[in-house]
């Protein structure tokens, strides 16, 4: 009797083992089903160009907000520091990882044909934010998703042009100086071209075009070396906002006045971008006479191009992000450019706190 209940017992421990081991290989293969679920993420490779304006920081915080692991994506980001060599090593190394899509946010148009059809051969999507690219072929890459910043220029001129009209300022006492962007840059290329023609059209005096490199350092350092080479400059030109700021400091430590005032001797200044509550803010006080607005919120658009293209969708080859201009003076209410009328957004602090949330 002993022995049976021993043999009982032993079976028992053996019945116990197996199911536990099985269970345990049930487990284990649960896991391993598990794990490579991060893998079907989309995987997006992003270049972007640098760091140099507060613009620049909003668009990666943008992409970085729209691509995470909660809305089904993967983000390897890559900073070029303002170096297309960068930028194209970034490329070729987000094509060794095979990523899903590329995204490129170029540092300046040309240069580009060959780390794209490298891209184009491994069958990897490029979509290009920002600033354009200038390639020989424009299947090189998927879609572009950006300003129009000849139009921003323009917006911007012709503010100035109905301005001065009301004020009653001949166009030939308009001295202007540009501070540009970085020499190559699609919002460079586009707003220095709004600019020279409409001196050209208006006979105002531009007096120089220098680079300030969109960044604030750069903006306050050739704008102090402007005023001492040009001592009658009342309207200043910046490309972007970080550089007005640099200007604005400039000025003011130069002991003169920055205002749409011109009559009184104030010196004007005309920005782009829009994205600082600062920048805003000093646009309320006068400092900043315009803005013409550049929208750097392109992460939900490129998700929105990215998810056409996984249902099968073919999405436009360009995709222009509608944008105002804002002034707090009154003087200027509507523009007309191109046959198309552009209402100026008169702004104030209500505005300001509506963007700011």
């Amino acid at each position: 009797m002993k022995k049976i209940i021993v043999i009982i017992m032993v079976l028992a421990l053996c019945i116990m083992a197996i199911s536990c081991g099985n269970h345990m290989v049930s487990h284990e293969e649960t896991v391993r089903t598990q794990e490579p679920a991060s893998g079907k993420n989309i995987v997006i490779g992003f270049s972007q160009l640098g760091a140099e304006s507060d613009w620049r920081s909003a668009n990666t915080e943008s992409m970085k907000s729209t691509f995470t692991a909660e809305n089904g994506y993967e983000m390897i980001f890559e900073d070029g520091q303002q170096k297309q060599s960068n930028q194209i090593t970034a490329i070729r190394m987000f094509i060794q990882q095979e990523v899903d899509y590329i995204v490129l946010a170029p540092v300046t148009e040309k240069g580009w044909d060959t780390v794209l059809q490298e891209a184009k051969d491994a069958g990897i999507p490029v979509i290009i934010v920002d600033r354009m690219v200038d390639v020989s072929d424009e299947n090189l890459f998927t879609c572009w998703v950006g300003s129009n910043f000849e139009l921003e220029g323009k917006k911007a001129t012709e503010w100035l042009n109905q301005y001065i009209k009301k004020e009653g300022i001949s166009p030939e006492d308009i001295h202007i100086v540009n501070i540009q962007g970085t020499l190559g840059a699609s919002a460079q290329i586009g707003r220095t071209k709004g600019l020279a023609d409409a001196a050209r059209a208006h006979g105002w005096d531009l007096l120089a075009e220098v680079n300030g490199d969109f960044t604030q350092a750069k903006g306050r350092e050739v704008m102090k070396s402007l005023l001492t080479l040009y001592h009658n400059i009342n309207v200043v030109y910046c490309e972007n906002d970080n550089e007005a700021f640099g200007a604005i400091e400039a000025i003011e430590a130069a002991g003169g006045k920055v205002g749409s005032d011109l009559k009184n001797g104030e010196i004007m200044v005309i920005s782009f971008d829009g994205v600082k509550e600062k920048a805003m803010s000093y646009t309320l006080e006068d400092k900043i006479s315009c803005i013409a607005e550049c929208n750097p919120l392109h992460g939900p658009r490129v998700k929105a191009i990215i998810d056409l293209l996984e249902s099968g969708g073919t999405p436009d080859k360009f995709y222009y992000v509608d944008e105002e201009i804002f002034s707090a003076n009154k003087a200027v209410t509507k523009l007309s450019i191109d046959g198309t009328e552009y209402d100026v957004t008169l702004l104030t602090q209500e505005i300001i706190d509506d963007r700011n949330q």
